[in-house]
């Protein structure tokens, strides 16, 4: 089955709402195995939005609508569709009475114009709002299928989720079970490297890019679930096979669930010390339920004497190295697994930019530190693109990386053990400034 996305509303066209419902949409569409062929935008015209959907129902097996649905006389979708699928609308007592009801739970009066809201498809049927005014639509001619749902996300994504999702899975006459691999590493080089996998028809896959990892979703159509989930299972240890332990979970919504998890079953706690990052280390933590079991607090440590003061770094080494380096990184990390008494910690120091930036170290430059039992690990962290929200983001994502391959008993991708003896500071500076 094929797909097109067209959002509604004129508001979208001249960027004052941004359009989270056709990523959503894609997201889910691509896990029913419906190939969504197009996305578009239509501003709030009867002849504009006719044109479009009578161009796009020639094309695509199923249109699915956002927006449009309201009591305004720029509401306009449910009408042009219906007209453009050869169907008419009729007044729904029923659903007038939803419509007053919901106005009077919160003390206001219906005004008349509440009234198209309540017309409903004739050969098509109405789709329920359990959570809103707006019913939705179905529309069908010749095989060839609209959906109608409001444009407010909540709403939209209710009725997906309770009524439209599992019309068209009854529709496909199959199960589909879908299962997600976690990655880290960059879109491109996996997309080059996986490309044979990424063309299979049945389970299919599809690499999905994040902030320093991928999502990679295999989607299997079968009679039953059970045998959908075997599907996907087989087909996911192909891309075990490749990737390693490059793929770090399953199903989960973070990096940072998994390292909760992971400290959790090890038994281990965690502290960091942030600099550029300002606390979006513990941020991510602690979005994770239960995270107090293993993370008690850390420290946010712009300041060269917030460094000193709160974590043990030496004033000289701050002097001599930058506060932005390896040196500093490694004392922090060292000092805030000794403060706080964790397992592990990490530290971050950086530039984020926009300024502050020099030659030897530019904007975007990132070290990450480690430390567990002693030891502690500096990574390098580089962002070309000079995005302070980016660079931030990618330094968090970088740093529960060094955890999870410390929780897991590994020796973190790329980074560098501290030596021991006097001049082991000046020997992490120097391999990390003459790479």
């Amino acid at each position: 089955m094929t797909a097109e996305i067209i959002s509604v509303g004129t508001e979208l066209l001249l960027g004052n709402i941004l359009n989270t419902n056709a990523q959503y949409l894609s997201q889910e569409l691509a896990a029913l195995g419906i190939t969504v062929q197009r996305q578009s935008t239509v501003g709030d015209n009867h002849d504009r939005l006719a044109d479009w959907v009578r161009e796009a129902k020639d094309r695509c097996d199923l249109l699915v609508f956002t927006g449009g649905l309201g009591p305004t006389a720029d509401d306009l979708t449910k009408e042009t569709v219906a007209d453009c699928y050869g169907d008419t609308l009729v007044f729904d007592p029923e659903e007038w009475d939803k419509i007053t009801a919901y106005f009077a739970a919160s003390g206001r009066q219906t005004t008349p114009n509440n009234r198209k809201q309540a017309m409903v498809p004739v050969h098509g049927h109405k789709i329920e709002n359990r959570h809103g005014t707006a019913p939705g639509a179905w529309f069908e001619q010749e095989g060839r299928c609209a959906v109608l749902m409001p444009g407010v996300p909540g709403e939209m994504k209710a009725m997906w989720t309770e009524q439209v999702r599992p019309m068209l899975l009854a529709r496909q006459n199959c199960a589909l079970h879908s299962l997600t691999l976690r990655v880290l590493g960059g879109e491109s080089n996996l997309e080059y490297k996986l490309r044979p996998l990424l063309e299979n028809q049945n389970p299919t896959a599809a690499i999905y890019c994040k902030t320093g990892e991928c999502e990679i979703r295999i989607t299997a159509r079968a009679a039953t679930d059970a045998e959908g989930a075997e599907k996907c299972r087989a087909y996911a240890k192909k891309f075990y096979d490749l990737l390693g332990d490059a793929v770090y979970d399953e199903d989960v919504p973070g990096l940072e669930h998994t390292v909760v998890r992971t400290l959790k079953e090890r038994g281990l706690t965690i502290s960091a010390a942030e600099s550029c990052t300002g606390g979006l280390i513990a941020q991510r933590l602690t979005n994770v339920p239960g995270a107090s079991e293993v993370f008690g607090y850390g420290f946010v440590t712009y300041w060269a004497e917030a460094k000193a003061k709160l974590v043990g770094v030496d004033p000289a080494v701050i002097h001599r190295f930058n506060v932005v380096s390896a040196p500093v990184a490694a004392q922090m990390a060292l000092g805030a697994a000794k403060a706080s008494g964790a397992d592990i910690a990490l530290s971050v120091t950086g530039l984020a930019g926009p300024g502050g930036g020099e030659l030897l170290r530019p904007v975007g430059t990132v070290y990450l530190g480690a430390a567990r039992e002693g030891k502690v690990w500096v990574k390098k962290l580089f962002v070309s693109r000079p995005d302070r929200g980016l660079i931030r983001a990618r330094a968090a994502q970088g740093a529960l990386e060094l955890a999870l391959r410390l929780a897991q008993g590994k020796t973190p991708e790329g980074a560098l053990l501290l030596g021991e003896g006097p001049g082991a500071l000046e020997a992490l500076d120097k391999a990390f400034l003459t790479e």
